[in-house]
C-alpha cells in the first residue's frame, strides 16, 4: 500500500496537484511512434475572447474521454489544443476598450491598433486555456496553436494563393450579408434566421404615361430609394401590355422600366416585384440579366446615404417610418398587412443583417463542395448520428460562393497587392514592395479573411502543413472530430472540402456531433435569461470529476441535454461512494502486497463479481467504440454502486473477518483487482479521483492514465457461477423487500427455511444469506412445510419466514392477493400468445419454448401463492 486516502472526499485537496503531476510527467505529450497506431483529435479552438461555458465543458469532456481511452489502449494519442483569433469578436472588444479612452481605430491607425490587439491577446487570450486545464483536459500543451500564429499564417497564404491560381478565388461586386454593427460582411453561414413580426406594405407605382398604376408589396419600403425596375413574369397576361413601359418611382421621381423576368412568381401576391439590385441578392441577379443600374442607398452603419435624397442621414428604421408616412400622404400606400417572416441576424451580435452590394473576395464553392459531399456519401467520413447527413447534403448541394473578405484589421490580411500606377492585382505568398508588372508603387488589400477561412485548415495547419513533415505524415488524417451540431456549416463542411482540396485526404474519418447543454427546464443557457451556469463555480463546489461525470451521464450523440444541480450532486455522491469503497479496501489490506488470486480458491461470490466486471469491460469498450458515452457511464455507475459496493463489499466482510487466511487473502486480492481495473475503466470519465485512488492502491507504473486499458478475458468467464449466485441474490432481495414491507427492522433476526432445487448453490451462499437477509439460522432443503410462516417466492426458491409475532396477517394476505392478481394477469397474457396459432407457427422456436417455460414458472408461483393465502387464513 503506497499511502492512505483522506477520510473525507475533498477534490480541492488533490485535483490541481494531480494535474501538475500529469504535466510534470509529460503524460499528455504524443510522439511519432511507428510501433503504435496514431489517434488524433484537434480541439475546436475556442475564441480568445471566450470564457469557459457549459458548451466548452461538454465538448472538451467528450474529447478527453476519447483521448484518454485511446491512450490507455496503447495508441499514440494526440490531442491538439489551440485558440481562435476570432476577428469580429476580438476587434469589437478592443474597439469598445478604445471607445472608453475616447479614441477610435482611425485615430491610431492599423499598426497601433494591431499592437493593442496582440497585447490584448497576450493578457486575456490564454484565460480559457487555463480554465480547460481545470476540467482535466489532457491536451498536448507543447503543441498548442493559435489561428493567427506564424505556422497558421503560412498555411492561410498558401491556400489563398493556390485557390487564386486555380481560379477558385475571385474578387467582384456581389450582394453580401452586411452587419452594420460589426461593420463587416459576413458569410451565409453566419446569418441566423428567426421568425419575427413584420409587415407587407402594399404600394402602387404610377405609370409614367399617366395610364394607371401597378400594384406591388414589400417588407422593406426604405429600399424603394434604390429601385431601378419593376419586374413581372413574361407569361403573366395581366401585365403583358405593360412590359417595356416605364414607371415614375414614388417619392424619388426616377423613371424606371417594367421588365419581364422568369424569377417572378405569378401566383405570389400581385405578381409584381420591385427590383433593388443593390439590396437584394435575387434582385442583383435580375439586374445583371437586364443591365440595370445598381444604386446603394445605405452607409456601412445602416444610415441612408446621399442617394436617398431628403432621407439622407436617417437610420434605416427611422427612414422606413418617414417613407411610409410620405407614401401614405402622397396616395401611394394601399394598405399595411401584418405578417410573420424569417429575418436574418448576425450570429455574433444579433443585429439585423442588411443585403448590400459590395466588392469582396469570394471562393467558388461548387468545385470544392462536390468532393466533400462524396466523401460522406462514399463512407470516407462518418457523421454520428447519421441523421446529420441530410443536413450536410442539403447545405452542400445548395451552397453558394463563400464571401471570405472582412472589413476588419484583426485577422489574416488578404495577400493581394494593387499597383497604384498600372492597376495590376498581384496575389503573393510573400510581401511585395514593387509591382512585378511595371515596377510601380503597391498597396496591400485592407481587408482580412473570414475567421473560418483559417479555422477550416485547422486539422492539417496545426501539424505543419504545407511542410510535409513527420508529424503530418503520422498524425494526419486525424481520427475523430468532436463538435456541436450548430457549427456543421461554419466549420465541419469547410474543413472537409479544405482537407480534400489541399491534402487529398479527408481531414478525419468520424465526426461526433453533440447537442447543447440546456438548463433544467430545457431552455438554452443565455445572458438574457440569466440561466447560465459557470463550470468553474461547479468545479469549485463539486469537483471536476463530478462535473465531467454529469456531462457524460445520459449523453447521446447529437441530442441536447439538461443540466441541474441535482444531477451534479448525484455525480458527486457517486464519487464519494467510490472514495469510501476505496478506503474500505485500503483499510483491509495487510502490510504485505496482496498476491494475485488463485482460481481454485475463488468462491461463488468472487466468480460472480469477476464475471460482472469482465462483462463490464466488454460492454464499456464496445460502447466507447460506438461513441455511446452515456451508455458506458450508466453501466459503470451501476456496477460500482450496486454490484461492487452494495453487494460485493458487504459480502466480503464475512471472509475478511474470517480466521481462514486463504479465504481472507483471496477476497482481498479480488477486491483490489476489481477496484484497480474498474478505476481504469472510469479514468477517462473521472480522471482525478481515479488517479488519486489508484496511487494509494498497490499498482505498477507511474500513472493510471498510461496504464493498460482492461480487456475482456475468457479466464474470467464465470457465467454459470454468475447465474447461480444471482439465485442467492434474488432470494436475499426478496426477503429484504418482504421485511421492509412488514416494517421489520434489520436488527430483528429470523430463521429462514429455503426450499429449492438448487440446494448446492444455496448452501454455498448460506453465510451470505444469514448476513444480508438478517437471519440467525438458515435451513436449506428441497421442500419445507413450515406452519405459520410468511412465504417469499422467487423463480428458484420458496423462503418461509416464521414471523408470527411480527406479522400483520390481514396486510400480508392483502399483499399476497395483490401478487396473485399480477401473476394471474401474467398467466392470461402468455396463455393468449400460446393459444394464438399464428404466434406459435411464425415465432422462432426458442421464443415459443421460452414462453412455455415462463408460463410453467408462473403457474408454479400461482399455486404457491394460493397455498400461502390459504395457510395464512387458516391461522387467523
Amino acid at each position: 500500500m503506497s499511502r492512505e486516502l483522506e477520510k473525507i472526499y475533498n477534490p480541492k485537496s488533490f485535483e490541481d496537484k494531480t494535474y501538475k503531476f500529469w504535466m510534470d510527467g509529460g503524460y499528455f505529450h504524443a510522439e511519432v511512434d511507428q510501433s503504435k497506431k496514431p489517434f488524433t483529435i484537434v480541439m475546436p479552438p475556442p475564441n480568445i475572447t471566450g470564457q469557459l461555458h457549459m458548451g466548452h465543458a461538454l465538448d472538451n469532456t467528450l474529447q478527453d474521454i476519447l483521448i484518454r481511452w485511446r491512450r490507455m489502449q496503447g495508441m499514440s494519442a494526440l490531442w491538439i489544443p489551440g485558440t481562435d483569433h476570432a476577428s469580429i469578436a476580438t476587434e469589437a472588444k478592443i474597439v469598445e476598450a478604445m471607445k472608453a479612452e475616447g479614441i477610435s481605430k482611425a485615430d491610431i491607425g492599423r499598426e497601433k491598433f494591431l499592437e493593442r490587439a496582440w497585447e490584448w491577446k497576450e493578457n486575456y487570450g490564454g484565460r480559457i486555456i487555463e480554465q480547460l486545464k481545470k476540467m482535466g483536459s489532457s491536451c498536448d500543451w507543447e503543441r498548442e496553436r493559435f489561428t493567427l500564429d506564424e505556422g497558421c499564417s503560412k498555411a492561410v497564404k498558401e491556400v489563398f494563393v493556390r485557390l487564386y491560381e486555380k481560379g477558385l478565388i475571385y474578387r467582384g461586386e456581389r450582394i453580401i450579408n452586411w452587419c452594420s454593427h460589426c461593420r463587416t460582411s459576413i458569410s451565409d453561414a453566419e446569418v441566423e434566421y428567426s421568425e419575427k413580426e413584420g409587415n407587407f406594405w402594399h404600394l402602387r407605382y404610377p405609370l409614367t404615361d399617366g395610364s394607371g398604376f401597378i400594384p406591388l408589396a414589400t417588407t422593406r419600403p426604405e429600399t424603394l430609394l434604390g429601385d431601378t425596375a419593376v419586374a413581372v413574369h413574361p407569361l403573366d397576361k395581366r401585365y403583358k401590355d405593360m412590359i417595356g413601359k416605364t414607371l415614375t418611382l414614388p417619392l424619388v421621381g426616377r423613371e424606371i422600366p417594367i421588365i419581364a423576368d422568369e424569377y417572378v412568381e405569378m401566383d405570389f401576391g400581385t405578381g409584381v416585384v420591385k427590383i433593388t439590385p443593390a439590396h437584394d441578392p435575387n434582385d442583383f441577379e435580375v439586374g445583371l440579366r437586364h443591365n440595370l443600374e445598381v444604386i446603394n442607398v445605405l452607409t456601412e452603419d445602416a444610415f441612408i446615404n446621399e442617394n436617398g435624397g431628403k432621407y439622407c442621414g436617417l437610420d434605416r428604421y427611422e427612414a422606413r417610418k418617414q417613407i411610409v408616412k410620405d407614401l401614405d400622404e402622397a396616395g401611394f400606400l394601399v394598405k399595411i398587412e401584418p405578417i410573420k417572416h424569417n429575418v436574418g441576424s448576425c450570429y455574433r451580435c444579433g443585429t439585423e443583417v442588411e443585403p448590400r452590394v459590395s466588392k469582396q473576395w469570394f471562393v467558388k464553392m461548387e468545385p470544392l463542395a462536390k468532393p466533400a459531399t462524396e466523401a460522406v456519401r462514399g463512407g470516407d467520413i462518418t457523421l454520428i448520428p447519421q441523421r446529420f447527413e441530410k443536413t450536410y447534403y442539403n447545405w452542400m448541394d445548395n451552397i453558394k460562393d463563400w464571401c471570405i473578405s472582412r472589413q476588419l484589421w484583426w485577422g489574416h490580411r488578404i495577400p493581394a497587392w494593387y499597383c497604384d500606377d498600372c492597376g495590376e492585382v498581384t496575389v503573393s505568398r510573400t510581401a511585395l514592395d514593387v509591382c512585378p508588372k511595371c515596377g510601380g508603387n503597391l498597396h496591400q488589400d485592407e481587408d482580412t479573411l473570414d475567421t473560418w477561412f483559417s479555422s477550416a485548415l485547422w486539422p492539417f495547419s496545426t501539424l505543419g502543413w504545407p511542410d510535409n513533415n513527420l508529424d503530418l505524415k503520422y498524425f494526419y488524417p486525424t481520427s475523430t472530430l468532436v463538435t456541436g451540431y450548430d457549427i456543421i456549416f461554419f466549420w465541419v463542411a469547410r474543413m472537409i472540402f479544405s482537407g480534400l482540396e489541399y491534402t487529398e485526404h479527408a481531414p478525419f474519418n468520424t465526426v461526433l456531433f453533440h447537442g447543447i447543454v440546456r438548463d433544467a427546464q430545457g431552455r438554452k443557457m443565455s445572458k438574457s435569461l440569466g440561466n447560465g451556469i459557470d463550470p468553474l463555480i461547479e468545479i469549485d463546489k463539486y469537483g471536476a470529476d463530478a462535473l465531467r461525470f454529469t456531462l457524460a451521464t445520459g449523453n447521446t450523440p447529437g441530442n441536447d441535454m439538461r443540466y441541474s444541480p441535482e444531477r451534479v450532486e448525484s455525480s458527486r455522491n457517486f464519487a464519494n461512494k467510490l472514495w469510501n469503497a476505496a478506503r474500505f479496501v485500503l483499510m483491509n489490506l495487510s502490510d504485505d502486497e496482496p498476491v494475485p488470486f488463485v482460481p481454485d480458491s475463488l468462491s461463488i461470490e468472487d466468480k460472480w463479481i469477476l464475471s460482472k466486471y469482465n462483462t463490464l469491460v466488454a460492454d464499456a469498450t464496445d460502447n466507447l467504440d460506438k461513441y455511446e458515452v452515456g451508455l458506458a457511464v450508466s453501466k459503470l455507475y451501476d456496477f460500482v454502486w450496486d454490484e461492487y459496493c452494495d453487494w460485493y463489499i458487504e459480502i466480503s466482510k464475512v471472509r475478511l473477518n474470517s480466521e481462514d487466511k486463504i479465504a481472507a487473502d483471496t477476497v482481498r486480492a479480488v477486491l483490489v483487482y476489481v477496484l484497480s481495473n474498474t478505476l481504469k475503466l472510469l479514468h477517462p470519465f473521472m480522471p482525478f479521483i481515479t488517479e488519486e485512488i489508484w496511487q494509494a492502491l498497490p499498482h505498477e507504473g507511474k500513472s493510471i492514465m498510461i496504464s493498460k486499458w482492461p480487456e475482456y478475458s475468457s479466464n474470467l468467464d464465470f457465467t454459470d457461477d454468475e447465474n447461480e449466485f444471482e439465485k442467492i441474490m434474488s432470494s436475499i432481495k426478496a426477503v429484504r423487500n418482504r421485511r421492509s414491507e412488514m416494517n421489520v427492522p434489520p436488527s430483528k433476526k429470523a430463521k429462514l427455511y429455503i426450499a429449492t432445487k438448487s440446494i448446492d448453490t444455496f448452501k454455498m451462499g448460506e453465510v451470505i444469506i444469514k448476513k444480508l437477509a438478517s437471519s440467525n439460522c438458515v435451513e436449506i432443503a428441497d421442500s419445507f412445510d413450515v406452519e405459520g410462516a410468511v412465504k417469499v417466492v422467487t423463480d428458484d426458491a420458496v423462503i418461509s419466514i416464521p414471523l408470527e409475532e411480527l406479522v400483520d396477517f390481514d396486510a400480508e394476505i392483502t399483499r399476497l392477493n395483490k401478487e396473485l392478481d399480477t401473476s394471474l394477469k401474467d398467466q392470461e397474457f402468455i396463455s393468449k400468445k400460446l393459444n394464438n396459432k399464428s404466434f406459435v407457427d411464425k415465432a422462432p422456436v426458442d421464443v415459443v419454448e421460452g414462453q412455455r417455460k415462463q408460463l410453467a414458472k408462473i403457474l408454479d408461483r400461482i399455486k404457491l401463492l394460493e397455498d400461502s393465502i390459504a395457510d395464512m387464513k387458516s391461522k387467523m
